[in-house]
């Protein structure tokens, strides 16, 4: 009983990945914005390098729902 409760623990701790991509989403994002409502004409390299973050971020949540399938019981 004890090791499927530690690993319960362990699946609600890998949520913090998926707290912390949200977190990292929105961020990318809105600094996006603001960098296209100030700068307008460098809208083009700017979306790029913001897709790749948010490629990179969201990687990081899939790799904590992995990880949360992974320790199920």
């Amino acid at each position: 009983m004890a090791s499927e409760a530690a690993a319960y623990l362990g699946m609600g701790l890998c949520a913090a990945g998926f707290f912390g991509a949200a977190l990292g989403i929105a961020y990318i994002f809105a600094k996006t914005i603001e960098t296209v409502g100030r700068q307008p004409n460098a809208e083009a390299r700017v979306a790029k390098y913001c897709w790749i973050g948010f490629a990179l971020v969201e990687a990081i949540a899939l790799y904590a729902l992995v990880i949360a399938f992974i320790i199920m019981p």
